[in-house]
């Protein structure tokens, strides 16, 4: 009795930390799996460094995907990605306007 009496709290705490720590990070891994593999050409991605571009390729042997980042071709590993802002339309690719890198306003000087 005395066994069951001090083992009690332990197994309570592990079925805690269970519940609370390990079961939603294996969800969230499940979920980000699942994601990298539905990557497709003419999805718009963003990196985990921030990049934003459209994945061209995508190459299974080696676990790499080519983006292209207003026409410059960048090869990161799949891991990389962070997330897919869209997908791309069935009937072909989808181009998304990545914007220029010029100023939208522009003050005249007198």
């Amino acid at each position: 009795m005395d066994l069951i009496v001090t083992t009690l709290p332990f197994i309570a705490l592990m079925g805690i930390m269970y519940l609370l720590m390990i079961r939603p990070q294996q969800k969230r891994a499940k979920e980000t799996q699942n994601m990298l593999s539905s990557l497709g050409k003419g999805d718009s991605i963003v990196t985990i460094g921030g990049l934003h571009g459209v994945v061209d390729e995508v190459i299974e042997d080696n676990n790499t995907v080519v983006i292209d980042c207003e026409g410059i071709y960048l090869t990161f590993e799949r891991r990389a990605v962070a997330r897919i802002v869209t997908k791309a339309s069935a009937s072909g690719t989808q181009t998304e306007e990545l914007g220029t890198n010029s100023p939208e306003r522009t003050v005249e000087s007198d």
